[in-house]
């Protein structure tokens, strides 16, 4: 049965029949019957989608909407917003791979008997795999009986058939009235389920293509990816890297969970509890279903303020690992200034992760370790210096490690990890691990090395936790005595505790790459094009590219939202700066745009004339957003005259339409001479002898800026003398 109150905008109708935005404007303007809209606004309006795939396949534009297309627009029209509409499909799923018989009996008959049928399977499947709301939400670590555990403290979170919960003996009347936390996924009822009906049946036939799990990955993922600034999330290498410091664990807890990327890095066990809180009761109810989708193991989530309401104050995990929100001024400091967590001191107003830190401390057991993720700052804020003194005193401090910029976002900041662990004697000669990874940054949006990085700091971490002793990596890791950095400012900042790399091999890397930049150098000059001889402007027959694609002389592909996390990404600053593929996509089922040699690359935003051709070092990379592939027919068309055309200023000038500040490249615009396949080549020839010398002479900037920076460093710690 079609959804008749899902809505699409013109962008979604420009996915469905894959065209641009422009074409739906001209639809709307040439074709009366085209559907009116249904909401939006003036500028933006919407359109019902049952009427839009009705007339698309009318008008012979639309075959049919492919399922994963319709299930999306279904989710995004969703009347209750997109993420209402995720927990639904995401219940049902969860419903899908645990009881697949159950889903097949309730789904039979109408959407009115389906909504009906639903919410008591749901319950019985979110309360054997989520706690559901039966369940208590606390549990104890290292072990420990959960319910020996709660019995003893007088504590627990007593949680009611509704989903409210309420606090028995709360350790201080502020927190007892501040609002409880809640279980994570609360069953729908009927009437909620009733406009979700067409979209879960949607679900459950993607779900039976791909799998459950890849299904709701496929749809989280392009939700995070349409709306990415209202998210701050956690890559995945970042993730396992905090993951491994960590170390094996059977009970996990991420106080602010987000999306689950943490928790998702280490639930591979059954025998593994999860425990997620985050004040977003959708993020956490997300959480809870992506993470009882990608693993059997034990699953508990709520929704609350962690600080003010934490949901598991009896806990005692064997890891906490936690993405905290920065720099928050509203974390509770009035009403919490007598809470039994300040261990090592009561943070300042100021001091919002100092508050993190010392509550992922209060919820581990003797000898577990968290690891969080900080902003820089915290290591050296004056009115964070006594905290951070005790932090050391008492051993709970093991290591921090300043990150490159562009690890996490925010990308222009180079955040820390701390990892911590709940000391079970005060060492009696403490030492804390400083790590600094600024030499592992890429040069601009290429972003770090993660994997260097996160190499970098497990060897140095495993040497440091197995021998005990001083470890000394210059210029990358130090264990440092903390009687050194109990001083008046406590500055724990790596970069001002390291000792610099060793001068031999910093002589040796400049001479290197004084070597290098001659060579290249030398070689700009050989690539230098001739005189070019004085001709009249040529006559020639033109032909489009869109002309071309329709008389199969090309294949025209756009970039897409979903990949395999493993296929690196060629983004569009990737062919700007003609550098190797280095962006990542949202995990999906949805099928990549593969490269493959000889394929022209045109980024379409920005307004510069710029075009690659793919080689083998590139070929196999998914293809990005904002970019168009043109794959010639090689006995049609020589790739290079193709990208040589569709570089002119001209060409790309009367191509291009502009939006606000914007300015947006229509390829299908763009123009190429109607020339014999020989006379292309000698084109081609030419324009990818111009290629190569400007590939030398970009290389020959980065070679020399290499050497400018490192001289000015040799000159200024004395390494290279001025003679």
């Amino acid at each position: 049965m079609q959804d008749n109150t899902t809505e699409v905008t013109a962008a979604g109708i420009a996915r469905l029949a894959g065209v641009g935005r422009a074409a739906v404007s001209n639809w709307r303007r040439r074709h009366a019957d085209f559907p009116r809209p249904v909401g939006g606004t003036e500028t933006s309006p919407s359109f019902a989608l049952a009427e839009v795939e009705s007339w698309l396949r009318k008008q012979g534009k639309l075959a049919q909407v492919p399922l994963r297309e319709r299930v999306w627009q279904q989710l995004a029209g969703h009347p209750e917003g997109p993420l209402t509409a995720l927990v639904h499909a995401g219940c049902v799923l969860l419903l899908i791979h645990e009881r697949p018989t159950v889903w097949l009996h309730v789904s039979a008959g109408s959407d009115e008997r389906l909504a009906a049928m639903l919410p008591a399977a749901l319950d019985e499947v979110v309360t054997a795999r989520l706690g559901g709301t039966a369940d208590p939400v606390v549990h104890s670590g290292r072990g420990a009986d959960a319910a020996e555990a709660v019995n003893r403290s007088g504590r627990a979170m007593a949680v009611n058939r509704s989903g409210g919960t309420e606090s028995v003996n709360a350790p201080h009347p502020a927190a007892a009235a501040a609002t409880p936390a809640t279980p994570a996924v609360r069953t729908p009822t009927g009437p909620q389920l009733l406009p979700s009906a067409p979209l879960l049946r949607g679900a459950a036939e993607l779900a039976a293509e791909a799998g459950a799990r890849q299904a709701f990955e496929f749809l989280l993922g392009r939700h995070l990816d349409a709306n990415p600034r209202q998210y701050t999330l956690t890559p995945s290498e970042l993730a396992g890297l905090m993951a491994d410091l960590a170390g094996p664990a059977r009970t996990v807890l991420d106080p602010a969970c987000g999306t689950g990327a943490l928790l998702r890095a280490v639930g591979v066990r059954p025998d593994q509890e999860l425990f997620a809180q985050d004040s977003a009761p959708d993020l956490a109810a997300l959480t809870a279903l992506r993470l009882a989708l990608h693993s059997r193991a034990g699953v508990r989530g709520a929704a609350g303020d962690t600080l003010r309401a934490d949901a598991f104050p009896e806990l005692r995990a064997d890891a906490v690992l936690c993405h905290p929100p920065f720099n928050e001024r509203n974390w509770g400091h009035d009403e919490l200034a007598y809470d039994a967590r300040w261990e090592y001191g009561f943070p300042a107003r100021t001091e919002s992760e100092l508050a993190w830190v010392q509550h992922a401390l209060a919820r581990l057991a003797d000898g577990g370790t968290a690891v969080l993720l900080m902003p820089p700052a915290v290591a050296s804020r004056r009115s964070g210096r006594r905290i951070r003194a005790d932090l050391l005193r008492r051993g709970a401090l093991r290591a921090l490690v300043a990150l490159p910029a562009g690890a996490a976002p925010p990308h222009s900041v180079p955040l820390h990890l701390w990892v911590l662990r709940r000391p079970e004697r005060t060492p009696a000669t403490p030492e804390v691990l400083l790590v600094d990874t600024g030499r592992f940054g890429g040069e601009g949006r290429g972003g770090p090395d993660l994997a260097a990085v996160g190499d970098a700091v497990l060897d140095a971490w495993r040497a440091f936790e197995r021998d005990g002793g001083p470890v000394e990596r210059p210029g990358l890791a130090r264990s440092v005595p903390v009687i050194e950095l109990l001083d008046d400012d406590v500055d724990l900042a790596p970069a001002r505790h390291l000792p610099p790399a060793a001068a031999a091999d910093g002589a040796q890397e400049l001479t290197a790459v004084r070597e290098r930049l001659g060579a290249t150098l030398r070689l700009t000059v050989d690539l230098t094009p001739p005189p070019a001889d004085q001709a009249p402007p040529a006559r020639w027959p033109l032909t489009t590219v869109g002309e071309l694609a329709r008389g199969s002389a090309l294949l025209l592909r756009t970039g897409g939202n979903g990949g395999h996390a493993r296929v690196p990404v060629l983004t569009d600053h990737d062919v700007l700066a003609a550098t190797a593929p280095s962006g990542t996509l949202p995990e999906s089922d949805e099928e990549a745009v593969l490269t493959e040699p000889g394929d022209v690359v045109v980024p379409v935003l920005g307004g510069g004339s710029v075009a690659r051709v793919v080689d083998d070092a590139t070929a196999g990379a998914a293809l990005g957003r904002n970019l168009v592939l043109l794959r010639p027919d090689r006995t049609a068309l020589d790739p290079w005259f193709l990208a040589g055309f569709l570089r002119g200023t001209a060409n790309n000038r009367q191509a291009s339409s502009y939006a606000s500040t914007a300015t947006r490249l229509d390829v299908r615009r763009l123009q190429l001479p109607r020339l014999p396949l020989e006379e292309q080549r000698r084109y081609g020839a030419r324009f990818r002898a111009l290629d190569e010398f400007e590939r030398a002479l970009r290389h020959a900037s980065r070679l020399g800026e290499h050497l400018v920076r490192g001289m000015y460093d040799g000159l200024t710690d004395g390494t290279v003398a001025p003679d």
